[in-house]
């Protein structure tokens, strides 16, 4: 993980050949004063990656979005937290989504420990509608499932609850439905990433009009040790996995890693930098944390106009290891992601 600051470019300036008057020398400084701070500023600004987060930072498995100047994040927790902030940096927190469970989260995971605990939401823009995908489970277990809610605009407020999406059990399904993630293919078409553990990564299509599940499940991604947490964006010609490896809640002693390969489709085969599919455990690690910020993880991949930016939470080793919200910008290098 880089917080690195700015390393700002060096600015050449040519000798002038023909003596110049006092007063043209003294123009011509200024210009070249002026046009080298521009410089200055601009480079701050692109390579600046790491952003400098103030406020509520306490955060995991955080789903970023921009609505209007508005920046929003949703979370794990109890009831799915909300935060806010009037410009990605200066962080408050907002009002949970549910007051109480919902009758089908019992179905699907009825011994959770926590019973308005959610996970791993996903937010995203499509249709006219911003929808958030979200998980309840059995910690351990893949007695798991999905939901959806959606509304006109997170600042109206308007949610509408559209119900249970997709869902596992164990004994019945190799794989594990927690930490939904709304992608979208080439051509514009919904898709569903999902699954922890167990047997991996998996995608399923989704129907553009209801956003649930229609067609096939395909797999992904599978590894030992630990795997979860998709995130699946399309640049350069290219689909980019994103996951978490390891393991996380641990605090200062979790072993997250977010990694991550590509394809040409988006349904696979995902392979990482040295070509191993990730159906076999391949996979690039982007960022495996620093001295203060342990087992970064639980990421999400926003596209914010032309630019890219990273969301995660990562333990603070300079503060009893509480998960917190971190926010860089996300370049591409050669068509594979750095920060």
């Amino acid at each position: 993980m880089k917080e690195a600051t700015s390393r700002p470019s060096l600015v050449k300036v040519r000798s002038i050949s023909l003596a110049p008057s006092a007063g043209s020398l003294l123009r011509t400084g200024r210009a070249l004063l002026a046009a080298a701070l521009c410089s200055l500023a601009l480079a701050t600004t692109a390579s600046a990656a790491f952003w400098n987060l103030t406020g509520d930072r306490v955060s995991h498995d955080p789903s970023i979005i921009k609505e209007g100047s508005v920046w929003w994040v949703f979370e794990t927790g109890d009831g799915l937290p909300i935060k806010w902030s009037p410009n990605g940096l200066a962080w408050n927190q907002g009002t949970q989504l549910f007051n109480a469970s919902k009758s089908w989260w019992d179905t699907w995971a009825p011994n959770r420990s926590n019973k308005l605990n959610t996970w791993a939401p996903d937010v995203h823009r499509y249709n006219g509608r911003t929808w958030v995908y979200y998980s309840v489970s059995e910690f351990g277990k893949s007695n798991s499932a999905i939901g959806l809610m959606s509304c006109t605009s997170i600042a109206a407020g308007d949610w509408r609850d559209d119900g249970f999406v997709i869902g596992s059990k164990s004994g019945t399904n190799a794989y594990n439905c927690i930490d939904p993630n709304l992608t979208f293919d080439a051509a514009g078409n919904p898709w569903l990433a999902f699954g922890s553990w167990f047997s991996g990564i998996h995608i399923v299509k989704l129907n553009s009009s209801t956003m649930k599940p229609t067609g096939g499940i395909t797999k992904l991604a599978a590894r030992s040790g630990g795997i979860e947490g998709p995130t699946i964006v399309y640049a350069n010609g290219f689909y980019y996995l994103f996951v978490s490896i390891d393991q996380c809640c641990n605090g200062v002693n979790s072993t997250y890693k977010i990694a991550y390969g590509r394809a040409t489709s988006i349904t696979g085969p995902y392979a990482s930098r040295t070509n191993v599919a990730m159906t076999s455990g391949g996979c690039t690690v982007f960022d495996a944390g620093n001295t203060q910020w342990k087992g970064p993880g639980g990421q999400d991949v926003y596209q914010n106009g032309s630019a890219w930016v990273i969301a995660r939470h990562s333990y603070d080793a300079n503060d009893s290891g509480i998960p917190k919200l971190l926010i860089s910008d996300l370049f591409w290098s050669s068509s594979w992601p750095t920060y």
